[in-house]
This record gives C-alpha cells, structure tokens and sequence, in this order.
C-alpha cells in the first residue's frame, strides 16, 4: 500500500493556526509598532506647546499663576486686551498678509515659468543656471547680504517702506522655489508637451493647460515654503522697516516679548496664537497635497 502525500500547505495552515507566528510576520508587525510610537512621540513634542499656549491664552490670570496644564475658567478677554494694548496691531496683521501674499504670488510665477523653462524648452547655459541655483543654497545669503539688501534697498528708496520687504522675500526663495518646481516638470513627460505643440499651443498655453495641472502638488509645496518663510521673517522687517506701523506681525511679537514686565502671560500667549495661528491653518488645509508634492519632488531635487 502506497504512502498518502503530504500536504505541506495543509501543515503550515495548521500550525498558524495552532499559534505559531511566522518570523517574518512578527518582525514586521514589530517594525510597525516602533514606527508608529516613534511618529507619535514626535507630533506629541510638536502639538504640547502648541497646546500648552492655546490653553494660556484663555487662562485666568490666578490659573496662569498656579501653572495648571487645564484650566478652570475660559478666559477670552485676552484677545481684545492685545489688541487695546497694541493699538498698531490690526495694521501690523494687514501688513504680514500683504506682504506675505504678494511674495508668495511673485516667487510661484517665477518659479513655474523657470522650472518649465529649464525642463522643457532647454534654453542654452541651462546646466549653468541650475549650478548656481545649487551653490546658492549652501551659503547664508540671509546674513551676509544683509548690508548690501540694506544698501539696495536705499538706493531704490523702499526703506521704512512695509511694500519694500517683497523684493527680498522673493529673492531669499526664489532659488529653492525654482529647483523643486524645476523637478516637479521632469515629472511631465516632454512626449505629452511635444504633442500639445504639434497640436498649435504656444508655450504659454501649453505651460497653463498642460504643464500646470500636472504639477499642481509642487505649486501647493512652493505655496507653503513661501508662505512660512516669509510669514514668520523677522531679520529683515526689523532691519529694513523702522516704523511699527509698517512692521509685520513677529517684529510686533518681539517687541512685546521684549516688554514682559507690562505682560502677563495669557496676554502674551494670545499675542503667540494671532501670529502663528494663519500659517497653522494653511498648512492644515494643504498638508495632504504637501507632503504628496515634496515626496514626487524629492525623486528628482
């Protein structure tokens, strides 16, 4: 009588299932747990204070005094207090959204049609201008040109002037903002360009109704870079604007950091939450396309 044959599947089915886990199963399932309680802790490490300040901002002075995380009575009265105290401050907010919006504006349209430029009509000495672009990155234009963008900035009579700041802003991002779009059009195939050509559309119609769609993620990454960076300057506010009715919003939280003998702390804290509470809500609304644009431009930078 012939042997049965044996059922390998079977047996490795059965041991599963009597609670014998694989190897590789339990090392990823390890692997998983570890990353995701290291990601936690680091949004833990960014949200507490975000937190912590919110819930100082609507604190009664006793909470604030006792230093309880939660407290007992809302308090709201801080918010029209900052501004009483601070009575440039509506300007102040108008100002950064002007500022900070026009340069956002100025750098994606320079940015887009030089990424597009260099991708896909090759101009001669392209591989030079991409050289520069790079080496800009690695010195501290910020602080060593600080003289000369004073020194421009006079010549062109724009000091002490809250519209004089977009030039500089555009300038200090337009290299980085450049670059990632430059990558975002190596994305587009130039078969789907070519073909937009043969069919009669000039660059510029090509560039708005082929080229943009397709790299619409990267024009959301451009979109927040910007935002934040010139949303939160302070070097050049300071340097170049002298009046505090001209200056953005963080000279104006600087100064009244600066003058905590006159502040309590939820009114300071609140003076915080106006400041960085405009950047938090643009991020929150486009972090999905962000982090989808920054992954496809990383494949390319």
């Amino acid at each position: 009588m012939s042997p049965e044959p044996i059922d390998y599947a079977a047996g490795a089915a059965m041991r599963t299932a009597g609670g014998t886990a694989r190897p590789g199963w339990s090392r990823r399932r390890r692997a998983t747990v570890i990353r995701h309680v290291v990601i936690n802790l680091f949004l833990l490490i960014i949200l507490l204070p975000l937190v912590w300040v919110l819930l100082m901002s609507v604190k009664t002075l006793p909470d604030a005094m006792r230093g309880d995380f939660l407290p007992s009575q809302l308090d709201f009265s801080h918010y029209p207090y900052v501004f009483e105290r601070i009575a440039t401050l509506p300007t102040n907010l108008f100002n950064s959204i002007y500022v900070t919006f026009s340069a956002v504006l100025i750098t994606m349209f320079c940015s887009v049609t030089a990424g597009y430029a260099l991708v896909h009509l090759r101009p001669r000495g392209s591989g030079k201008v991409i050289a520069l672009l790079l080496v800009s990155l690695y010195f501290p234009v910020r602080v060593v040109s600080l003289i000369s963008i004073y020194e421009t900035q006079r010549w062109l009579g724009l000091i002490n002037d809250t519209a004089g700041l977009i030039l500089p802003y555009v300038t200090l991002q337009l290299a980085i903002s450049v670059l990632i779009m430059r990558s975002m059009f190596q994305l587009v195939p130039h078969e789907i360009i070519d073909a937009a050509r043969v069919d009669g559309a000039g660059p510029w119609r090509t560039l708005w109704m082929v080229g943009l769609p397709m790299v619409r993620n990267g024009l959301v990454v451009i979109f927040i870079v910007n935002f934040v960076a010139a949303w939160g300057e302070y070097l050049l506010c300071v340097t170049l604007v002298d009046d505090q009715a001209r200056r953005t919003m963080p000279v104006v939280l600087a100064v009244a950091q600066g003058g905590q003998g006159q502040w309590a702390w939820p009114n300071l804290a609140a003076v915080y939450i106006i400041v960085t509470m405009p950047g938090i809500i643009a991020f929150a609304f486009a972090q999905r396309l962000f982090f989808k644009g920054l992954a496809e431009g990383a494949m390319k930078l």
